[in-house]
């Protein structure tokens, strides 16, 4: 079950990242094989960073923000290059908005109720947010009454040993924050990081 617009749906998160090195970090993780990368708002300086991102490698990534809450920072995101509109939860406004402008809307959802608002405002991708939290129990059977068509990202406590149990429930890929970069840590152990997530997804499928 692969609907997400790329083959390796590892989205890396880069909460704290910071202009002046947006483009060194994004080109280590581009080159571990990663194809998705978000900038969370509550980031320094966030649509300053989505807009090198995106100059620099949104035609070759999956490019967007991440903690997007409101429908007019679907609009400021969508200046600033970014295709991918990722949230913590399910806000019809910023998912139709989203749809609108032709982005990649991926709303975060605990509940079916959750699930199911978001599906009916237009999302294709869904986030379960925190997934450790819910455990892979949980996916399995809310994938019984999803439709085939909407893929679910796990995102939150999941890292490399933890993806083939996850794949095995019916999600679709990850998303990845902390595990992966956090502010200070050196561009050589992102790329490290990057790299055994990678592997990790391509030995879990």
């Amino acid at each position: 079950m692969q609907h997400f617009p790329h083959e390796m749906p590892i989205v890396a998160i880069l909460r704290g990242i910071r202009p002046d090195e947006i483009i060194e970090v994004a080109g280590a993780l581009y080159d571990a094989g990663i194809r998705a990368i978000e900038v969370p708002l509550n980031s320094p300086d966030p649509y300053d960073s989505i807009s090198r991102l995106c100059t620099e490698f949104g035609e070759k990534c999956l490019c967007g923000a991440g903690t997007v809450l409101m429908p007019d920072q679907v609009d400021l995101v969508a200046k600033a290059g970014g295709r991918l509109i990722v949230s913590p939860d399910s806000n019809a406004e910023v998912i139709r908005r989203a749809v609108e402008l032709g982005l990649v809307p991926a709303p975060g959802f605990a509940t079916p109720t959750e699930a199911f608002a978001a599906i009916r405002a237009g999302a294709k991708i869904l986030k379960l947010f925190p997934a450790a939290a819910y455990g892979t129990g949980y996916l399995k059977a809310l994938r019984e009454v999803l439709p085939g068509d909407v893929s679910v990202l796990a995102v939150g406590g999941v890292g490399p040993a933890e993806m083939k149990e996850w794949l095995a429930a019916g999600a679709a890929g990850f998303g990845v924050g902390g595990t992966l970069y956090k502010p200070g840590r050196p561009v050589a152990e992102i790329a490290e990081r990057a790299a055994a997530l990678v592997a990790a997804y391509r030995a879990a499928v």
